[in-house]
């Protein structure tokens, strides 16, 4: 029996990218017509909708999904989320971990719609500082917590690969809201996600 993916795309999108992409390649200076790259566009196209399918997602009703009401008041913080974005300057894939928290008002929701905002946000055209603020804001305006703290921790391969070309470099943006504004519940926040608490 023959291997058959499952994979759905829009036809007439991934159609129309991979006849941009064919041309792409002949302007490169390469043959779009070698075996190598005969599907290469059609490749690409399809993986370009996939990298971009927060677009097609709402952060709102995927935390409302599963939003329940706990008179819970103490932090709940979910780190080391694994994140893959998309530069939206070079195109060039960035990546790292996003650390969230947030202080229940009433309401919590289920720590998986937690990384899915994530992905929400990331599985679009990005710049790290906006990412962090659009993960905050969707958790802040869908269970209006008493705080709000993000943290993203990425490396970026328009650094690394092309223009300063360093290697080792890090970038890290933080977005804070409500209760994380104090200086305790910050430090506390900054502490949890620092730390390898099983070796406690």
């Amino acid at each position: 029996m023959a291997y058959k993916k499952t994979e759905q795309y829009d036809e007439e999108i991934t159609a129309g990218l991979s006849a941009n992409y064919r041309q792409v390649l002949g302007m490169l200076g390469e043959n779009p017509d070698r075996e190598g790259l005969q599907k290469t566009p059609e490749r690409l196209a399809k993986a370009m909708q996939f990298l971009t399918q927060g677009y097609q997602a709402d952060a709102h009703e995927i935390l409302n999904s599963a939003k329940f009401h706990e008179p819970v008041s103490e932090m709940i913080v979910v780190k080391d989320i694994e994140m893959y974005s998309m530069c939206e300057h070079h195109m060039l894939p960035f990546f790292g971990r996003v650390h969230v928290a947030y202080i229940p008002n009433g309401w919590i929701t289920g720590l998986s719609k937690v990384a899915r905002v994530v992905d929400v946000y990331a599985r679009r055209l990005q710049v790290q500082e906006r990412l962090t603020l659009e993960i905050m804001n969707a958790i802040k305006e869908t269970l209006q917590p008493l705080g709000v703290a993000v943290v993203i921790e990425a490396q970026h391969l328009c650094m690394m690969m092309r223009g300063v070309q360093k290697q080792n470099s890090e970038t890290t943006t933080s977005a804070f809201d409500g209760e994380f504004h104090k200086n305790p519940t910050r430090t506390e926040f900054l502490k949890l996600i620092s730390s390898d608490l099983s070796r406690r």
